[in-house]
């Protein structure tokens, strides 16, 4: 049996372990450990997974995982997020569907130092969508913006997603982070501009309800309040971006700075504190697990020669630099009706990243491009973890109207990947100017 055979066999029983609902980690480690196995004999792949554990656990890249992690549990925990949108509500106040924008745009400052989309739109959920319903917005629109604005938590950065992305690429976190900032920008601003439009269709020449605009705050006053996420998010990434700092000691930093920012305004107590030190634990190491059992499965694929095979299949058969990247994107959308956002990170990653390199795309670009792909998958149906997310904490609204409410929002992503195949340098512009 030729070792591409046995990777093409190791890929379909991936594929078969996770329709069973086994744990993607333990489905990555399964397929590489036997996979490998296979190809080398076990002597070897006893070898294999004994040294991966000890090369990742001393990668410094992956020491900013659980602090820019610590960072957004105490932002969560600190209840920034009512906040924020009141501050969106000020800014945008006069505009059609002006509770709609401040959602996008509470959601795009809480993901400035949150780093998970679901964390994001489950906060929102709960402060945005009661005041939406009670303004007599349609409840598809409510639903909608707050699941399209929870997506920024992994694009604009620090986002768990790049962060997890750079480690397996082995690429720059600092790079990865500034490529995702123009993007993320541009992004909340097609999803402000859908809701523009989504509730005008929605409601026709209604002028904006009385009480969505009952907000007696000045702006300055409103962004007084909202001084301490400006801040952390300036020092964080404008210290990575003026080579102050390396990611980890921003992250390190960002976190500090959440933790003490928090104690001296009360917006949460010491306990609290060690309650986000408990949670960014349970997270990361769940994280940490996943990604070693990823690094066991890429070893197997690199093994098979897989990826190479396929490069030269698509090759052979003439297909361009356009038309692979619109197959890649096709792939991930379909993958993420079925798949959360870091699994089918990791799963394919070691496949599709040869692919594209061997095309000439640059592996920033391809990670930021990822993202948006995974973003996509967080709210289109079946899976749309944030459509479930919303669902869970908003009984109000059915999980079909929220489907159906998210719908118009799809088209934001998707005019943003065609903006960056036409214009790459709106992704590897900013990096290019880091000291």
């Amino acid at each position: 049996m030729t070792a591409t055979t046995i990777g093409v066999i190791g890929l379909a029983s991936l594929v078969v372990l996770i329709l069973l609902r086994i744990p993607v980690a333990v489905a990555l480690g399964l397929v590489g450990f036997f996979g490998y196995a296979a190809l080398d004999g076990f002597a070897r792949a006893n070898l294999m997974i004994s040294g991966v554990p000890v090369e990742f656990a001393s990668t410094y890249t992956l020491s900013v995982v659980p602090l820019f992690t610590l960072m957004g549990a105490v932002a969560a925990s600190a209840g920034l997020s009512s906040d924020l949108f009141q501050a969106g509500r000020v800014l945008f106040r006069g505009a059609r569907g002006s509770l709609a924008i401040a959602s996008i745009f509470a959601s795009a400052m809480f993901g400035a130092v949150c780093g998970s989309s679901v964390a994001t739109a489950l906060t929102m959920s709960k402060v945005s969508i009661p005041e939406m319903l009670r303004a007599k917005y349609p409840p598809t629109l409510a639903a909608g913006a707050v699941a399209a604005g929870g997506t920024l938590g992994i694009l604009i950065p620090p986002s768990l997603i790049l962060m997890i992305y750079a480690i397996i690429a082995q690429q720059s976190v600092a790079k990865l982070f500034m490529a995702a900032l123009i993007p993320g920008i541009i992004l909340t601003a097609l999803y402000s501009i859908t809701a523009l439009i989504y509730y005008r269709w929605l409601t026709g020449n209604a002028p904006e309800p009385e009480y969505a605009q009952r907000q007696n705050d000045t702006l300055v006053r409103s962004f007084a309040r909202i001084w301490h996420v400006i801040l952390l998010f300036g020092v964080t990434l404008g210290g990575i971006y003026a080579g102050w700092f390396t990611p980890t000691e921003a992250a390190a930093i960002g976190a500090l700075g959440a933790i003490l920012l928090g104690l001296m305004l009360g917006r949460h107590k010491l306990s609290d504190t060690f309650g986000c030190f408990f949670e960014t634990i349970r997270l990361v190491s769940s994280l940490v697990f996943i990604v070693i059992a990823s690094a066991v499965f890429s070893y197997f694929v690199v093994q098979t020669g897989v990826s190479n095979q396929l490069i030269g299949a698509l090759k052979g058969i003439g297909l361009d630099a356009i038309g692979v990247i619109v197959a890649v994107c096709v792939l991930y959308i379909v993958l993420g009706a079925f798949l959360e956002g870091i699994g089918m990170l990791l799963i394919t990653v070691p496949i599709t990243l040869p692919l594209v390199l061997s095309y000439g795309y640059d592996p920033v670009w391809f990670g930021v491009l990822l993202v948006i792909l995974i973003e996509l998958g967080l709210i289109h149906p079946p899976m749309g973890m944030n459509l479930f997310a919303i669902n869970a904490v908003t009984k109000e609204i059915n999980i079909f109207d929220i489907y159906k409410g998210s719908a118009p929002f799809l088209i934001a992503p998707l005019l943003l990947i065609v903006l960056m195949i036409m214009f790459p340098q709106i992704v590897l512009w900013l990096p290019a100017q880091m000291n």
